[in-house]
């Protein structure tokens, strides 16, 4: 490799000096001698008789330099122009001003991106050849690049094409532009590669999605979603191997270091030697999250002697693979996508090279032939992530699980007896929890227990026995099982499910005592084919409805915060309806309009003249007599019409539309300031189960907002005092009870530190956002119905957004099954609490 001066007679900036009057421009005349270490490169935004971007690479003694009319792209199928001009010196790199009129280039120059760049092969010979390739370590600019000659020599400005090379710092052209995200300059930020010891900050390789933070105390894990087949957009995935192992998160705060388990389990005194190996590294102050393993003697993770290790204590073989870094350098990176995070943590690791603590590699080529060759190794699958996706807390389709064999974990409920000559048991009852949290017979596994399992499961059964099955009433199971706490959790291969929701050639694989035995569910794979991101689908569940509307005004941004248009909402809108119109169908309506976005002027209008809204209709003026008719959204093409008409929210009443009798009970749980989320979370739990001793069952939703709503089905027989008076009941005692936690009267002051359970919207009139409507907020939260069990997994009420709505489809309204079925009269109830109607 050759970057140095080469010895020669001519000037090579003679022909810069020729065309400058430095009496008159601010522009340096000499040049400096190359600095040590590897060369600088700089790009100056150039605004002068068109805007443009100057490239510039240290080499042969000064800047070989390019004009990009359009700026660098990060999308490798964006082939930028790039016409050679003259030399500069290496003094340039610094200059920043403007040029006055009248000279050459006159217009303002800002240093838009500086650092250093590496030759990948001999830099002379590649310039000389015209195809030189290297690698940016800038501000804006990193990773792999080539510059591209594409005429010959006798071209009096030679042309050449600027292509951004495939690595983890490509990013979509129609997702990302760096020259428009990224317009100022870098000057003040100084040289990103200036320090042997940066620190990744300094260092200036933070994706530009980087938020300071401080380091959190605790970090719920992203979770991957259980896939029916490989992605159809494959080029826009990664793939890791799904390791057979524990997921570990590491948590590092100088000489403080913590290996905490997915659940939030402190590990650390067990892992000591890896801890040691951390320590080790000095590694920046993060999260680092991945998987422990221990290989056997092929490489391959052998579950087994991972938790013959912990029996032993005896973790020196323990191996910790990371594949993520959410967390660092006093840096919140969840916002950035896959590829940067990754990009950044495979430089921290590498340049801490440790033989326990690895990178997790992904694998090119095809996904078929990377999951063929992964289930050939004896690995247990793959793990695709999307390559743009942001870091959650939360299972969803952004991570999904490609596996070689049905294989998921299950419930221990109960057991049976021996057989013959075999200890301890027969077989074991297995379960999974429904969206409302009960536990579903999943049919038995008696096969693939050896005899250490045998004894030491049956140990830990007989210590948890029961009387009672732990099973749903409706759970018809064979036998007279010894039934037992729910609180095992055993991973089984199975061959499939039967219609029955029971499984077949169940074979045992190992006890997890890693995952919570509440959180696990029957796994429905997902197809990776539909739907399409909401900021490029069309309306596929209302055929020719969107294309058939006349959109004024598609541009205009209804949230800055999240750069949600108009068009977006539609779109939205029509993806959604047929989901939201199970919620929205039968019920009085009242609209949220927002004209001017969300930062502007709201009006909340229950009437309205539905003459231009096809889809939205008035009622009976009976039915609300002495008042406007009230208006029922119902059709989905009445979303489209109402969205046209920049309604974001959707509220309804708590009845339908024969009759305006009460068939539902909401509880808003309302938090005041200084409540933190795990309240909110705990105070959804204390509600349901006094609801559940009243003999209600509640179902639960996301309110879009702040806080989580609880619905409460009833049979029609009461009227709008009795079903608003027993609920404000229901809330002072909640209130009077736990005086700590909950407050039965509204108003901030009330609130402070605490949450209010909203009753009032049980009154007449009263309404509540809909399931799936838009919250007319910054980042436009959505409402979505969710299943008790996945309760500990949300973030806030605002979990799921107009943006990320995608991801919930798949399971759409599952989570409230049973809502009909479950209504509930009022009387044994009132009775229950002691409520007298009138009272």
């Amino acid at each position: 490799m050759s970057i140095t001066p080469s010895k020669t007679s001519r000037d090579p900036l003679q022909a810069y000096r020729s065309k400058r009057n430095f009496a008159a421009t601010p522009e340096p005349e000499d040049s400096v001698n190359p600095g040590a270490g590897e060369p600088s490169f700089v790009v100056q935004k150039h605004w002068a008789s068109s805007l443009h971007y100057d490239f510039r690479l240290e080499l042969d003694g000064t800047l070989k330099s390019w004009a990009v009319p359009k700026g660098p792209s990060l999308d490798p199928a964006v082939k930028r122009m790039a016409v050679q001009v003259e030399d500069h010196p290496i003094a340039y790199a610094d200059f920043e001003g403007t040029i006055p009129d009248k000279q050459y280039g006159a217009g303002k120059v800002i240093v838009w991106d500086t650092g250093r760049w590496t030759p990948v092969g001999d830099a002379i010979e590649g310039y000389r050849t015209g195809n030189l390739k290297f690698e940016l370590h800038g501000h804006k600019l990193q990773g792999r690049w080539v510059l591209v000659r594409i005429k010959g020599k006798s071209e009096k400005q030679q042309p050449w094409l600027l292509i951004k090379e495939k690595d983890a710092f490509v990013r979509s052209a129609a997702e990302f532009s760096v020259v428009d995200e990224q317009p100022d300059s870098v000057l003040p930020l100084g040289n990103p590669a200036s320090s042997a010891t940066r620190s990744p900050g300094a260092a200036g390789s933070l994706p530009p999605e980087a938020v300071k933070a401080a380091l959190p105390a605790k970090l719920i894990p992203q979770l991957a979603t259980l896939a029916v087949g490989p992605p159809y957009d494959a080029e826009n995935w990664i793939h890791e191997i799904k390791f057979d192992g524990y997921r570990m998160l590491a948590r590092i705060d100088g000489k403080t270091i913590q290996l905490l388990t997915r659940n939030g389990h402190d590990w650390t005194a067990k892992l000591l030697p890896l801890k040691r190996s951390l320590a080790r590294m000095k590694l920046p102050a993060g999260w680092y999250d991945g998987e422990i393993v221990v290989p056997d003697a092929d490489g391959i993770p052998d579950f087994g002697a991972l938790q013959r290790c912990f029996e032993t204590r005896a973790t020196d073989e323990v191996l910790f693979y990371v594949f993520d870094l959410p967390f660092v350098d006093a840096h919140d990176l969840r916002g950035a996508p896959l590829h940067a995070r990754r990009a950044m943590l495979q430089r921290l690791l590498g340049e801490r090279a440790s033989d326990v603590v690895r990178f997790s590699e992904v694998f090119d080529g095809p996904i078929d032939s990377v999951l063929s060759s992964a289930c050939k190794l004896g690995l247990e699958g793959v793990i695709a992530k999307r390559r743009d996706s942001t870091y959650q807390s939360s299972r969803n389709s952004d991570w999904v699980k490609l596996k070689c064999s049905q294989r998921q974990e299950f419930v221990i409920g109960g057991y049976t007896d021996p057989q013959g000559t075999r200890a301890g048991f027969g077989a074991l009852v297995l379960g999974v929890h429904d969206a409302q949290g009960a536990l579903l017979h999943a049919g038995n596994v008696g096969s693939g227990f050896s005899d250490r399992a045998l004894q030491d499961i049956h140990a830990r059964l007989i210590a948890s026995a029961r009387s009672t099955s732990p099973f749903a009433a409706s759970a018809a199971i064979e036998g007279h099982p010894h039934w037992v706490d729910p609180v095992w959790v055993v991973e089984v291969s199975y061959g499939e499910w039967t219609q029955a929701g029971r499984i077949r050639h169940g074979v045992f694989r190992s006890l997890r005592s890693d995952k919570q035995a509440r959180s696990i569910v029957r796994e429905t794979p997902l197809r990776l084919d539909a739907p399409e991101p909401l900021s490029t689908a069309t309306s596929k569940v209302a055929p020719g409805l969107l294309a058939s509307l006349r959109v004024t005004h598609p541009e205009r941004v209804v949230d800055a915060s999240s750069g949600v248009t108009k068009m977006e909402m539609l779109r939205y809108y029509a993806l959604i309806g047929p989901l939201m119109m199970k919620h929205l169908k039968g019920r009085p309506v009242s609209l949220v309009r927002a004209p001017d976005g969300v930062d502007g002027h709201q009006f909340f209008q229950k009437h309205a003249d539905t003459d231009k809204l096809p889809g939205v209709r008035q009622l009976d003026p009976r039915l609300n007599s002495g008042h406007p008719p009230l208006i029922e959204v119902y059709l989905a093409q009445g979303l489209l019409s109402s969205a046209q008409w920049n309604v974001i929210e959707f509220h309804t009443m708590n009845s339908g539309t024969a009759s305006l009798v009460p068939d539902r009970l909401v509880f808003d749980l309302d938090p005041g300031t200084d409540v933190a989320w795990k309240q909110v979370q705990e105070a959804a739990q204390l509600t349901r189960s006094f609801l559940e001793e009243l003999g209600l069952r509640a179902f639960l939703k996301t309110s879009g907002g702040k806080g989580l709503h609880l619905v409460v089905p009833i049979r029609k027989g009461h009227e709008w005092d009795a079903a608003k008076g027993f609920s404000q009941a229901i809330v002072q005692h909640m209130a009077k009870t736990i005086p700590e936690r909950f407050v039965a009267t509204s108003g901030p002051k009330n609130r402070v530190g605490k949450i209010f359970i909203d009753y009032l919207r049980n009154g007449l009139g009263a309404t509540t956002v809909c399931a799936w409507s838009a919250r007319a907020r910054p980042g436009l939260g959505i409402s979505v119905p969710v299943g008790w069990h996945e309760l500990d997994t949300l973030r806030g009420g605002d979990h799921w957004t107009v943006r990320n709505a995608h991801e919930r489809l798949a399971l759409g309204n599952k989570p409230w099954d049973g809502y009909a079925r479950a209504a509930h009269g009022l009387r044994a109830p009132m009775q229950t609490l002691g409520y007298q109607v009138g009272k």
